[in-house]
């Protein structure tokens, strides 16, 4: 049975592990002051094109988001976040266990807009509530769209003049970059972010997610926070090793384009079949509307989860395609949704 589950189901491409088998017997400093460690965060320096960013690079993103957003913030302070924003709902309240609460915001494909932000900035009025301070967004969102070079623009200009922090989730920010359409480079995201991080563990890396903060004022003690919140591993060069290996030959874009190729051929054979879509996504995640019928034929031989129940007859489900989806794999799930159409009638 094959897994449409998720993008991290694969250990790492080759080319990680290659890299990793080849340094293993090296001595190296630890906690992130490794030679490749090093390495590794000048060639992302070199992508963003900003030499005076931080980059620290962390297991994973839960614990990146949780990190860096308790240590923006002041105590009473506050994130605005879409309401599918996964620091509200699959992070088991990770932020609002530090003390800050995320505020939600309902929109219709996942992505906020200055409007959205403004809302939540005039609704909190004084000492008496809580006082909303940084924006959270993901790219690609959780229901695979993804922002626009403009779009992003806006929202940075809205939060400098609201005095409000913009922060960027990019556990799938290969996927984002690579969409088709897609005009945002990662030099983008450093001239209209103060933080975001790159992703790694959804894109070819065994672990390891790169945080980028571009905002002078976010830096201070942060490798302080790090330790705190276990965060700073002792042999640090797993993770620089990794980044490494998915940057200095643009590995990792390759990666990318592939799951989004892979997601286009599923998202193509699905809707030539005559189904519809619960979101519009470019990137690796798709979710397509299909009868529960056909839903419960699929599950005896693929993995995925159903998103949302649309109606009595239908659902939508996820499913996602990572960098070694096979192309046959896909095709198969295809000819199982045509098969279903065709013993229908």
């Amino acid at each position: 049975m094959h897994s449409f589950k998720n993008d991290y189901s694969e250990g790492a491409h080759p080319e990680v592990l290659k890299l990793l088998l080849e340094t293993n017997m090296e001595q190296t400093e630890g906690y992130g002051l490794d030679p490749y460690s090093l390495q590794a965060i000048q060639l992302i320096k070199s992508l963003i094109q900003n030499e005076d960013a931080d980059i620290h690079l962390i297991p994973g993103g839960t614990q990146t988001n949780l990190i860096a957003i308790s240590s923006f913030l002041r105590p009473h302070e506050a994130v605005i976040s879409a309401a599918t924003g996964h620091i509200l709902v699959h992070e088991t309240g990770a932020i609002e266990a530090t003390g800050h609460k995320v505020l939600s915001v309902v929109t219709a494909d996942g992505k906020l807009r200055p409007a959205d932000i403004l809302d939540v900035v005039q609704a909190h009025t004084d000492e008496h509530m809580v006082k909303p301070r940084l924006v959270y967004i993901s790219n690609s969102t959780e229901i695979g769209s993804v922002y626009s070079k403009k779009e992003l623009e806006e929202l940075y200009a809205c939060c400098r003049e609201n005095s409000l922090l913009l922060y960027m989730d990019g556990a799938r920010l290969g996927s984002a970059l690579c969409a088709e359409g897609s005009d945002v480079q990662l030099a983008d995201i450093s001239r209209s972010t103060d933080a975001f991080y790159i992703g790694g563990t959804k894109n070819g890396a065994l672990l390891g997610e790169a945080l980028v903060i571009c905002n002078g004022s976010l830096k201070n003690d942060f490798r302080f926070l790090m330790k705190q919140r276990g965060a700073m591993l002792a042999k640090g060069r797993i993770l620089g090793i990794q980044f490494l290996a998915l940057f200095r030959d643009c590995l990792y874009f390759r990666l990318a384009r592939h799951a989004n190729e892979m997601a286009a051929l599923l998202r193509q054979g699905i809707q030539d079949a005559g189904y519809t879509f619960f979101s519009e996504s470019p990137s690796n995640q798709i979710f397509p509307i299909l009868p529960n019928r056909l839903i419960q034929k699929l599950q005896q031989r693929f993995g995925f989860y159903i998103w949302k129940e649309i109606d009595s007859g239908h659902s939508a489900v996820r499913l996602v395609t990572s960098w070694a989806t096979e192309r046959e794999t896909v095709l198969r799930f295809v000819d199982g949704v045509k098969s279903f159409i065709s013993n229908s009638f």
